[in-house]
């Protein structure tokens, strides 16, 4: 630390390490890690929901959402090479701000992560009631209660195969990887000998609903929910070969084959849906229950691809188990780090023999099926689940810029390009996809917020290792939280489904002006929290309370270290 104008020497920074994970993950196995996720139930159902809801101008929002998710990404790259741990996301803005912050961060990561297997169980069935209709009611749009008993069979198969060493799990997850990308590059290449340039100004025009319609589809029709999942690799940081390297390859190289799959995807289904279906306007092909069961499976029986449509239905088993399998996966190593916070009970930290934290592992998918409970649909779920989502992602630009502040001397061996300036951008864009996710889905958020705090509150309670409540660290917390709320309040978007009970945006800010508003409000939260974030020697001190070597680690190389 300084003193007078004379900077004593600086000491060494030290790496967090989790005792007892085996890194056996390659840079393909950490790259389909991140790539099962991102290609899951979103590519199945996205396309459509952005088709109802933006017309073919839905092709605009996945292109601001890729762009919006690769400069997160980037975020997440230079992070997780930094601090190669297991539930990274979780863990970054600890680091950073302390444990009152990293509350909020973590609670947010382990919710997003908890809650997409669910999902992902949702979509199954619902392409499955093709088969037996008595799974899935297309009238109320839930699963039935035989689907619901089916969903948690398939959520506790996702919990046994968990349980696999982790250089098996990731053989399994790579060939239902390539099997993932496979199918919809396949359906992309058939359906563009469909392919009809008309319907791109068809039912109303390029753009019939608007550019608010646009913004609102990116969080709310599933576009940012199909690109959740990035990620992974940075989760299961603590489990693979050569992070420096390969931990940002993985992240990047997923990301951009995403991007690229459901852009092309977009494009091909509005030009290859029926013209007749859409005399009507767009937002009716809703109601075509042939596409709304299926949408891309019906769309290939529509067209007379019949073999195809045959395929897709069965990777809609494929793609949505692989997906929910992954984020059990996610679920039990940020559960794992939320442990070694001391946020959680340390019993969350045990692992088996297999190095597998098996205690978080079980409480996530307890936690999963809590969840099936009061959101039986796909639908239902996606907007929740992608406002977490996008709130974990907001702490890694703050982190990310904490740490270029304060530990400018620590080896970063993969830098985000233009880092002063998108860093800033990356928080402004994961606010906006909160705004534009709609007031029913922020003031949920808070809710979960209040109960989080209350829960980990309570375990810190009872730990008498917990870490100290940076409070100044934290203080542009309520600002913030409260700040979005106020402003979805005040804003445009109700969120989707439609706001049928308070409290329903006012709209006194006007459109276009609204996002000036979150982008003015973001870069005083974000320059904020890098004034007040925890000292050099703060940081220091919190990343080496998770150094502690145990004497397997000179047993076994293979174990993390």
């Amino acid at each position: 630390m300084s003193s007078g104008t004379v900077e004593a020497p600086r000491s060494p920074i030290a790496r967090p390490a989790d005792v007892g994970m085996r890194r056996e993950m390659g840079l393909i196995g950490a790259t389909w890690a991140s790539e099962t996720s991102i290609i899951g139930s979103g590519w199945l159902f996205g396309a459509f929901y952005a088709s109802v809801a933006a017309g073919p101008a839905a092709l605009i929002g996945w292109l601001i959402g890729g762009a919006a998710i690769i400069i997160l990404a980037l975020c997440h790259a230079e992070l997780g090479a930094m601090f190669p741990v297991s539930g990274g996301t979780a863990r970054f803005p600890h680091f950073a701000f302390g444990s009152v912050a990293g509350t909020a961060f973590g609670f947010f990561s382990w919710l997003q992560a908890v809650t997409v297997a669910p999902v992902e169980c949702f979509a199954v069935f619902e392409y499955a009631s093709y088969y037996d209709h008595g799974l899935y009611n297309p009238k109320t749009h839930v699963v039935t209660g035989a689907g619901f008993a089916l969903t948690v069979l398939l959520m506790a198969i996702f919990t046994a195969v968990n349980f696999l060493a982790m250089r098996i799990y990731t053989y399994v997850n790579a060939t239902l990887t390539w099997w993932k990308v496979a199918i919809p590059v396949v359906a992309i290449i058939a359906l563009l000998f469909k392919f009809h340039g008309s319907n791109f100004s068809a039912g109303g025009g390029f753009m019939p609903y608007g550019i608010k319609a646009v913004f609102s589809a990116i969080p709310s029709a599933g576009i940012v929910f199909a690109y959740l999942g990035f990620e992974q690799a940075d989760q299961l940081a603590a489990e693979v070969k050569n992070p420096q390297k390969n931990l940002p390859r993985a992240i990047i190289l997923s990301i951009m084959i995403g991007t690229l799959i459901y852009v092309m995807l977009q494009v091909v289904f509005t030009a290859a849906v029926p013209h007749a279906d859409l005399a009507h306007g767009w937002a009716k092909i809703a109601t075509n229950t042939v596409l709304a069961g299926g949408p891309f499976a019906g769309l290939a029986g529509l067209v007379g691809f019949s073999a195809l449509a045959v395929i897709l239905r069965v990777d809609a088993f494929i793609s949505p188990s692989g997906t929910g399998l992954m984020y059990l996966t996610s679920t039990s190593r940020v559960g794992y780090g939320l442990g070694r916070n001391h946020y959680y009970p340390q019993v969350f930290t045990r692992l088996d023999k297999r190095g597998i934290p098996w205690v978080s592992l079980l409480v996530g998918f307890v936690f999963g099926l809590i969840f099936l409970l009061p959101f039986p649909s796909w639908h239902s779920l996606v907007g929740l689940v992608t406002g977490a989502s996008v709130l974990m992602y907001a702490g890694a630009p703050l982190s990310m810029g904490a740490f270029r502040s304060r530990l400018p001397d620590i080896h970063r061996p993969y830098r985000m390009p233009g880092a002063v300036v998108l860093g800033p951008v990356a928080f402004i864009v994961a606010n906006m996809l909160i705004y534009w996710s709609g007031l029913q889905n922020v003031w949920k958020l808070g809710i979960a917020i209040v109960i989080g705090y209350a829960l980990i509150a309570l375990f810190m309670y009872f730990d008498k290792e917990r870490p100290p409540m940076e409070w100044r660290s934290a203080s542009w917390i309520p600002a913030y939280l409260l700040g979005m709320g106020l402003i979805s309040w005040q804003g445009q978007f109700a969120g989707t489904p439609p706001a049928v009970l308070p409290p329903v945006p006012t709209g006194n800010i006007p459109f276009w002006w609204d996002m000036l508003v979150v982008a003015a409000f973001s870069l005083i939260i974000y320059y904020w929290a890098q004034a007040v974030a925890a000292p050099r020697g703060e940081m220091q001190r919190l990343i080496e309370l998770q150094t502690a070597r145990q004497p397997e680690l000179d047993a076994d190389p293979n174990l993390t270290v």
